[in-house]
């Protein structure tokens, strides 16, 4: 083989590993996109489900809250009824009702809203709504991850296959499936467009 022969053959080879290189570096682009994109979907099953068991821990605390302050609001007005109904009362009995009349309408204002400890009904009601809303969102961002993990792994295919093949048109069809599929994730994670059905 004479030397323009060497180069000839060399510059001939180049086009096809050139081709070889790029399809190389873009699937294992893809690869790292798949990598992301199944952590976002363990992410977002995973805050689906903590913040639906924290918004039923918080409305079951609200019930119980409610439960006592009814319950307190009952003796509250059993305690006027009896008051009421006994007009012979001594000062001291009087004293003692008032007293215990007055805790139970203070635990009864408790339940309702508590912001020091941010355990009152008022309180509970907005933990739950904002534990409801981030499992919302969670749940919102799942089935993107789900279609993009789907969208990059049949690029990845597409474009292998077509290094084994040599087919370009399989490369280009991986591609734009690996494109849309990045698109896929970055909207699991930032909600920018809701796909119809999807969500």
């Amino acid at each position: 083989m004479k030397a323009e022969e060497a180069v000839e053959f060399i510059e001939a080879e180049k086009p096809g590993d050139t081709f070889k290189q790029r399809a190389a570096i873009f699937i294992s682009f893809l690869a790292m996109l798949l990598a992301i994109t199944g952590l976002g979907g363990q992410n977002a099953n995973k805050e689906t489900l903590n913040n639906n068991i924290q918004a039923a821990n918080a409305f079951n605390f609200y019930q119980a809250k409610n439960i006592r302050q009814t319950s307190l609001i009952l003796a509250a007005d059993e305690i006027e009824l009896a008051w009421a109904a006994t007009p012979g009362l001594s000062d001291e009995a009087k004293a003692a009702l008032a007293r215990k009349l007055e805790t139970y309408k203070a635990n009864i204002a408790r339940y309702e809203s508590e912001p020091s400890t941010g355990e009152g009904k008022k309180e509970l009601m907005a933990r739950a709504r904002s534990h409801e809303e981030a499992r919302d969102r969670a749940m919102k961002q799942d089935p993107y991850f789900d279609y993009a993990e789907a969208l990059l792994q049949i690029a990845i295919v597409l474009i292998s296959v077509s290094l084994v093949a040599e087919v370009l048109w399989l490369a280009f069809v991986g591609g734009a499936l690996g494109l849309l599929g990045g698109a896929f994730m970055i909207n699991g994670f930032f909600l920018l467009v809701e796909v119809p059905g999807l969500s």
